[in-house]
């Protein structure tokens, strides 16, 4: 029995090492960078390791895959010849021909390897990693790393072929697994998540801000006909007017018929003449969007100017409206009481 007992001890380290390869391969292309990072800007120096293990991915699944073939290789030639001649005692009482005993017990070994590899070997680590990524991938990738460093000229030379490869087929191979999600893949997410009956999206805020990627200025923005304007030069009695007759804050101030400014309800409420024009400085910018421009880009631009009301321009030059941040909102949440003028 003793003869036979460094086999067997090589099939449970070349199970572990097997199942430590395949639970880091499928550990480090789940886990997600949003709940690493924080660990490693913490200082976790096992969460950087991971971080920089997910950056270089097509190293670490070189890595797992030579380690895996390794073991799946050497596991049968060390192991086999064990079990192989232990089911030869039992075996041969049975008064099968020594050959069929030979046969019989060399399948036998066969399958009960095959199994005890593939369950303990790949499936079971790989449920474990795609369970609980992040914890795996904080406890596998840092050895990982280590051994990628051993053996890192044999590595890069594979992985340099691999890459080569893909080349020919005009395929770019990526170094950083990808852990974000395109609006798309969330917008499915959700949409599953709501028939499972996990998430409820009452208001229709998460289905209004996926439609709002699809919306472009044009379908927001409101009309010159529909705006309410204040004349060159107004006073603040005018703009107390417009406030009383609309109930608006925001207000367009036109240069005869095209408008170039807006003004805010609180810009005028500290000037005292109501009668006097109100001075040119109290008096805010309108940057111009294009209507054909998606929505969040127009939101960005206005943002970036500090802006709340924009122009809307179509493709020849021409003035087709304006874009209040307010209407631009109403998009996302809903409803939104004192719309800016419209």
């Amino acid at each position: 029995m003793s003869e036979y007992l460094p086999g067997l001890i090589w099939l449970v380290v070349l199970l572990v090492a097997n199942a430590f390869f395949v639970g880091a391969e499928f550990a480090v292309i789940s886990a997600r960078r949003s709940q690493i990072e924080p660990r490693a800007a913490a200082g976790s120096r096992a969460a950087r390791t991971t971080l920089w293990a997910m950056e270089h991915a097509t190293l670490m699944l070189a890595t797992s895959q030579l380690g895996i073939t390794v073991c799946s290789l050497v596991i049968l030639n060390v192991s086999e010849p064990a079990i192989h001649h232990l089911l030869e005692y039992p075996l041969g009482w049975t008064g099968l021909s020594p050959t069929a005993v030979t046969g019989v017990a060399f399948a036998v070994a066969l399958l009960l390897v095959t199994f005890l590899h593939v369950v303990f070997g790949e499936m079971i680590p790989k449920n474990i990693a795609f369970s609980v990524p992040d914890r795996a991938a904080l406890i596998l990738a840092p050895p990982l790393v280590f051994v990628s460093r051993l053996v890192r000229p044999l590595i890069w030379a594979l992985n340099w072929v691999a890459n080569a490869i893909l080349r020919l087929f005009r395929i770019e191979p990526k170094d950083e697994a990808q852990s974000a999600y395109t609006i798309d893949e969330v917008a499915t997410i959700v949409e599953e998540s709501q028939r499972e009956g996990t998430l409820v999206d009452d208001s229709g805020t998460l289905t209004a801000a996926f439609e709002f990627t699809e919306k472009t200025v044009a379908d927001v923005e409101v009309p010159m006909k529909d705006l309410v304007l204040l004349p060159a030069d107004p006073t603040p009695r005018q703009v107390q007017e417009a406030v009383s007759a609309s109930g608006y804050s925001r207000y367009v101030v036109r240069n005869g018929e095209a408008p170039h400014a807006y003004l805010h309800l609180k810009d005028v409420l500290d000037l005292t003449d109501l009668d006097e024009p109100i001075p040119a400085d109290r008096l805010r910018d309108l940057p111009t969007v294009e209507a054909a421009a998606e929505l969040e880009d127009a939101l960005a631009q206005i943002r970036s100017r500090n802006a709340h009301v924009a122009l809307v321009a179509a493709a020849g030059g021409t003035v087709t409206g304006v874009l209040f941040l307010e209407d631009i909102i109403e998009e996302l949440i809903g409803e939104v009481q004192d719309a800016a003028s419209a």
